[in-house]
């Protein structure tokens, strides 16, 4: 919605006044930094969206098989990885209950890098050994999360994710019908030519995008450093964290300390016994008193229920269902299902992919919308009056800059910079109204 409406003239009631020309400077500015990366959040997810469907195709060599008589033991299954490949560390091992599917094993290989390893489970046969991070998916993810760039990307994509509340808090205000322009217009597909259709093309993917991205933006700030960090450090102090076994925690030993540990089959068959749903990922003991672990990899956040098994009984020690998680890390965690399309099936999948097309074509129609509008050799920025701030539009800043930290620190860092410089350069400044 940067170029949100006709030309902002003063006093119309188009427009709104003053206070519109503000919030469409604030909303310009804000989409000069979010829509880029907007555009690419929105491919990225978008494909990532499709991971099962497309890892099926990438990797069908290794994860189909032909089934062929009685399964090897898993442990001679994890010796066939070891032969080929080494393994300084056993990380876990998932099972489909599927005749026709691969085991994968998840291991840490000669060289300690974190590795995944497709088994034929009937001769033992290593179908493919790949780097975990290597894998295209998994590529994928860590380009749409932090750009490949670690902890520094992934400050840039929560930056541009805080932002772009900003951004369409105020491209709502700007698409709002007023003046002469009904709702139904509003609503309506783009009309026009030229720089009218791109100008309503803008309009109408933004109010899609408001109401489909913006829930989206949302359940995934809990996996981002500075406000998924600060949203951790409540729930710990709330008791609202999960209460999942698999990092830890209250989680009970083996009730011996030495014998010989159950076969892994063994582990399998218990979880099926205790209405496990199938696949399942194993985490085997990590020193003679610990137990083994075990859940449900269901994409049902509901299915997801953990065990801990004793490595010599087999006797279950301690069982953790999703529904038992504080109502907090029961939202988040729905939340994030629903980010990643596994919350409602396919609508779910349908109704994100509408979002990332929304999201796309949003930040293209921005940016053309823009390049027709700017005079030329300028930025372009809309015109606003330089004028104090009211109580309450600093009180809502103030809300905004705590909400989201990163909003607020970067505010700081902008206000300094045009102070020092951008206020002697013209910079980000339009023509005097």
């Amino acid at each position: 919605m940067t170029d949100a409406t006709a030309s902002a003239q003063s006093g119309s009631k188009e427009t709104g006044g003053a206070f519109y020309r503000l919030v469409w400077k604030w909303h310009f500015l804000a989409s000069l930094y979010v829509l880029p990366f907007m555009a690419m959040l929105a491919l990225t997810g978008g494909i990532y969206l499709y991971k099962p469907q497309i890892e099926s195709w990438l990797y069908a060599d290794r994860m189909n098989v032909t089934v062929a008589g009685t399964r090897v033991p898993y442990e001679a299954q994890l010796a066939a990885v070891a032969d080929s490949v080494g393994i300084t560390r056993v990380r876990g091992m998932t099972t489909y209950d599927q005749p026709g599917r691969s085991t994968l094993v998840e291991f840490d290989d000669a060289e300690k890098i974190r590795s995944l390893a497709w088994v034929d489970p009937y001769t033992a046969e290593v179908l493919a050994v790949t780097p975990r991070d290597e894998t295209a998916m998994r590529v994928l993810r860590k380009f749409h999360g932090e750009l490949l760039l670690g902890d520094v990307g992934t400050k840039f994509v929560e930056l541009a994710a805080h932002w772009a509340v900003v951004m369409f808090i105020t491209g709502l205000y700007l698409w709002w019908p007023r003046g002469n322009r009904t709702l139904a217009k509003a609503v309506s597909l783009p009309t026009g030519k030229g720089r009218s259709w791109w100008r309503e093309t803008h309009m109408f993917t933004g109010f899609v995008a408001a109401v489909l991205v913006l829930p989206i933006i949302v359940t995934g700030l809990p996996w981002t450093d500075v406000w998924g960090g600060g949203l951790s450090y409540v729930q710990e102090r709330t008791n609202q964290e999960s209460k999942s076994l698999r990092f830890g925690g209250d989680v009970p030993n083996s009730t011996a300390s030495g014998g010989t540990p159950i076969a892994y089959a063994q582990v399998f068959d218990v979880a099926r016994q205790s209405g496990l749903v199938a696949p399942y990922e194993l985490r085997p003991p990590k020193s003679e008193e610990a137990a083994f672990w075990i859940r449900s990899a269901s994409t049902n956040r509901y299915d997801q229920t953990e065990l801990i098994v004793d490595q010599y009984t087999g006797a279950v020690l301690k069982r953790h269902d999703f529904a038992a998680n504080p109502a907090i890390a029961k939202t988040v965690s729905l939340g994030i299902s629903f980010h990643q399309g596994e919350l409602y099936g396919w609508l779910n999948i349908a109704q994100n992919t509408i979002a990332a097309l929304a999201a796309f074509i949003l930040s293209i129609s921005g940016f053309v919308a823009w390049w027709k509008r700017r005079p030329a050799g300028s930025l372009g920025v809309p015109r606003a009056p330089d004028a104090a701030m009211s109580p309450v539009l600093v009180l809502l800043v103030v809300g905004v800059a705590i909400l989201f930290p990163l909003v607020g620190a970067s505010l700081i860092v902008v206000l300094i910079l045009d102070w020092l410089i951008f206020r002697r350069l013209g910079w980000f400044r339009a023509a005097s109204v």
